[in-house]
């Protein structure tokens, strides 16, 4: 039978955040009623809840859950110190960083009374204490942490070794020392050393945006000489290095990242990986303004997805060259692609290619005022779509328009999210509890007005706050990508 923790994990990878919420609040309560409130049972729930919140970006809801937890006595002692390392972390992620400090300190002393100096279980308090130290500017205090953490779980073999080494590299970054940000990697086991590339990604929202990029290109460096230029480790080094290049409006370095990448997949013959880093490349040239190196790139990728024979490719790389036919002024051409992109998506299987390129043509259309044929595309395009996927939210904002016989839809958006937010919640509700419950967007967020028809219970009143918190959790992120 499939873990309570299992099932809300699986909802939470679909992006289904209340689901997997609710997953978990059953399980607390089954808890509850089976072993009695503040039971091992109970905190073992409350930890697990938690845990699913926090990955929600709940995380003061989070926090409560790990406090519940850390509040019944120590019936398991390594359960006790997983929560309390948990409280530890979330505080982190909270920015409340003096409590964070002191509640790791605490579980830190806490584990070296129980598993000794010498043993991993006590790194492994060490490490996110070192992490907190160099967010306060601590540096010293944190390099001293951090070596003891690297010390220790490498003369015990450990493969955690790799996450301290990935926080190791951002201190000695912070010192400013000039020393080799990953000394000692030559000398890692092969998946040791690409397991390093995972714990540097994950540090990225955690670490100062440029001192991640240098971690990253220092790491790639390493890597090269280490695994290789044609290694699957530093291939993804690369694509990050690319990524944080756009993301720090370092255009250059994005473009020379996405080069080696592509040039390492044609010399390995990996022609679709191919396709996507020379897409990746052509979105870059576009971006730095230069609109004749972008549709030159995009003709290309077209060649080469004509060469591989998958429909669903053709159509992904027409659409992509259409929108940017259409922004460089070119709006036959554009529409040529744009057409071509649905007729090569329909030969697929690929509902998602198929829908998104439809939209695409959509509003093309609508811009080009041709409202009746915008109209029947953006129909077909939302046909295949989930109602939750951007293009659709963006689909859905200009049928709309078309509807009202407007050429444009494009500021619709926030509104179309905003009506999603609003069914997010009044289906999880009972029918009987909202009078009206009315969600606009204003400075980048949700706004909500909420009426009752009747007094709520308590337990009402807490499941209406956790279904907008979970509604916050799941459409916050589709709105940054539109401020």
């Amino acid at each position: 039978m499939t873990a309570p923790i299992d099932i809300a994990v699986s909802l939470m990878r679909e992006g289904r955040f209340g689901d997997a919420e609710a997953v978990m609040q059953r399980e607390v309560r089954a808890a509850t009623v089976r072993h009695g409130h503040g039971s091992a049972a109970w905190a073992s729930a409350q930890c697990d809840l938690g845990n699913i919140l926090l990955n929600c970006d709940q995380i003061e809801r989070a926090i409560e859950c790990y406090r519940h937890a850390t509040s019944v006595p120590a019936h398991d002692v390594k359960e006790h110190l997983t929560y309390r390392l948990n409280l530890g972390l979330a505080l982190r992620l909270a920015g409340r960083l003096d409590d964070a400090e002191a509640e790791l300190r605490r579980g830190a002393e806490d584990r070296r009374a129980f598993y000794g100096r010498e043993h991993a279980g006590y790194a492994f308090g060490l490490e996110p204490l070192a992490d907190v130290l160099l967010q306060r500017g601590n540096v010293r205090e944190a390099r001293d942490v951090i070596e003891e953490v690297v010390r220790n779980l490498w003369q015990n073999g450990h493969e955690h070794v790799a996450s301290a080494l990935a926080l190791r590299a951002e201190v000695v970054h912070a010192a400013g020392t000039g020393e080799p940000l990953f000394h000692g990697v030559e000398q890692l086991p092969e998946d040791t050393a690409a397991q390093l590339v995972n714990e540097v990604l994950h540090r990225q929202g955690v670490a100062d945006p440029a001192a991640h990029r240098a971690v990253l290109a220092a790491l790639a460096a390493a890597l090269q000489v280490r695994l290789g230029a044609d290694h699957p480790a530093t291939l993804n080094v690369l694509a990050a290095l690319a990524n944080a290049g756009r993301d720090l409006g370092d255009q250059s370095g994005r473009i020379d990242a996405i080069r080696q990448v592509l040039s390492s997949h044609d010399r390995q013959g990996r022609a679709e990986d191919a396709l996507s880093a020379e897409l990746g490349l052509a979105l870059a040239f576009n971006d730095t303004g230069d609109a004749k190196a972008a549709l030159r790139t995009y003709e290309s990728a077209y060649t080469r997805a004509q060469r591989i024979g998958r429909p669903e490719l053709t159509s992904l790389v027409l659409r992509n060259w259409g929108l940017a036919l259409s922004e460089a002024g070119q709006p036959a051409a554009a529409e040529r692609c744009l057409a071509d992109a649905v007729t090569e998506a329909h030969r697929g299987a690929d509902f998602e290619i198929l829908g998104r390129a439809g939209v695409a043509l959509g509003i093309f259309l609508q811009h080009q005022s041709r409202l009746e044929e915008a109209r029947k595309a953006l129909q077909d395009g939302l046909a295949a779509l989930a109602p939750v996927h951007p293009d659709a939210i963006a689909g859905r904002g200009h049928l709309g328009a078309v509807e009202e016989g407007r050429t444009c839809g494009c500021g619709d958006t926030p509104r179309v999210i905003a009506e999603a937010f609003r069914d997010f919640v009044t289906r999880r509700l009972p029918q009987d509890l909202l009078e009206r419950f009315d969600v606009t967007i204003a400075d980048g967020d949700f706004k909500m007005d909420v009426h009752l028809r009747r007094e709520p219970t308590q337990d009402e009143l807490e499941h209406l706050n956790g279904v907008v918190q979970s509604a916050l959790a799941e459409f916050r992120h589709r709105l940054k990508e539109q401020y």
